[in-house]
């Protein structure tokens, strides 16, 4: 039986949303033949766009954020795709930063629900898979010079790998996501690395010495022109570099893009006089963000899994001066969080917490047991929603911290900022639905 296209034209961008919310239904499906399939169907718009490739456990959206400033400075045409969204659901596709607007999301969202008459229900392309497509012909139709492409889980088969990059960039390898992608550093880098294209360039950050070999393994086996970025050279290469963002974990992610935009100096030019100057104008909200209001400073910081989190308190440990800090927090209940919440008792003793919007939210009373565990005198406080923490929480203490999942690090900016958004356009976030684990695939 086949799938029949709704008889109903969508007009809004409200009614666009919902409809996308809708496909949580096909759930989380790793492998590339349903992409392949749709983008085909719309003459392969990715055959007419340069990308480069960017997957890693963490940093790999600030490396995206960085390039994209980097080449639109330079005067290119730059079309960024990321995941997941904060607020609102266009900033998973923009072009020279501007949101993809509602009748360009409305009209593309009209143009696949058509094509999916092809498909057989238990085939059915995935919200993640639809959206690769719509991000693709978004930027085939807008004439983008590079297109800065940053996979949505994995690599090898995750839906983002369906194009041929002219480089591919590999951030860093650590736990998470294990459900899919394996429990062993070594299953995880397996899955980054399969972005690695036959005599493309690539190049990576990996530290763990495991995960880069299995990089160095791939790269070799396709005859993949491999650069690394050793520790040691992170000081060189972003020496007098402005960076807007904070942390020196964006000076390894800095140092990185500095090297990818050298390797593809004669396909895509860029002055070297501009490189380092961009990296002081780059955006890219919920990494180390600030909030000043009414005398307290809020941090805002999507840290959540040990790596992060350990990143964000070598950060507090400076930043906070003499300030008393209150964590605001809400995690996803596959995040390892027994293993990091130590780190932050050991900086603060007062947490507001509040469910994320996802069907994986680790409820709160959990989520108090372990914070309980790891120190007998925090104060706990539980809200039924962020919004409700928030208000809480604000002026209790001259620091509060914001983390534990980007998706409510993506609600609290929309009440910060008094933006308008939809709890449909929130919950597009959550991965939902079945899952097929790729551990051991071959």
């Amino acid at each position: 039986m086949s799938s029949s296209p709704s008889p109903n034209v969508l007009t809004t961008a409200a009614e666009a949303i919902d409809y996308l919310y809708e496909l949580r239904l096909f759930g989380t499906k790793l492998g590339l033949e349903n992409p392949l399939r749709l983008a085909r169907h719309f003459g392969n718009p990715q055959a007419d766009l340069k990308f480069i490739h960017v997957a890693g456990t963490n940093g790999k959206g600030s490396v995206c954020a960085m390039l994209e400033c980097i080449y639109r400075r330079a005067g290119y045409r730059v079309g960024l795709f990321t995941s997941p969204h904060l607020v609102h659901f266009g900033e998973r596709i923009q072009v020279n930063r501007s949101l993809l607007p509602d009748e360009s999301l409305v009209a593309l969202v009209n143009e696949i629900r058509e094509a999916l008459s092809q498909f057989k229900i238990e085939h059915h392309p995935t919200f993640f898979e639809i959206v690769v497509v719509l991000g693709l012909l978004h930027f085939q139709r807008e004439h983008c010079d590079i297109v800065i492409w940053e996979t949505g889980m994995g690599g090898r088969l995750d839906a983002t790998n369906i194009v041929q990059p002219i480089l591919s960039v590999i951030t860093n390898v650590g736990l998470d996501h294990q459900k899919w992608l394996g429990d062993t550093i070594e299953a995880i880098a397996t899955q980054k690395a399969g972005i690695i294209k036959p005599h493309t360039p690539s190049v990576h950050g990996v530290m763990d010495p495991k995960a880069a070999q299995i990089i160095r393994s791939q790269a070799a086996s396709v005859s993949s022109p491999l650069t690394s970025i050793e520790n040691n050279e992170v000081e060189a290469l972003t020496a007098d570099t402005p960076l807007s963002l904070l942390g020196r974990h964006q000076q390894e992610n800095a140092a990185l893009a500095l090297r990818a935009v050298e390797i593809l100096d004669k396909q895509v030019p860029v002055p070297v006089s501009s490189r380092k100057e961009s990296l002081g104008h780059v955006r890219w909200p919920g990494r180390l963000q600030t909030v000043d209001r009414e005398g307290q400073c809020i941090l805002l910081d999507g840290a959540h899994n040990e790596p992060s989190i350990t990143a964000l308190c070598e950060f507090l440990k400076t930043f906070r001066q003499d300030r008393q800090i209150a964590f605001l927090l809400g995690v996803l209940e596959d995040k390892g969080i027994e293993n990091w919440i130590p780190s932050l008792t050991r900086l603060a003793n007062r947490f507001y917490l509040a469910p994320v919007s996802s069907g994986r939210s680790l409820d709160t009373k959990s989520l108090t047991k372990l914070i309980k565990g790891a120190s007998d005198e925090a104060t706990v406080e539980c809200y039924a929603t962020s919004k409700d923490a928030l208000d809480a929480a604000l002026t209790t203490s001259p620091l509060l911290v914001v983390c534990g999942s980007i998706y409510l690090v993506g609600e609290i900016i929309g009440y910060l900022e008094n933006e308008t958004f939809s709890q449909t356009e929130q919950k597009l976030n959550d991965w939902g639905g079945t899952t097929d684990d790729i551990a051991g695939r071959p």
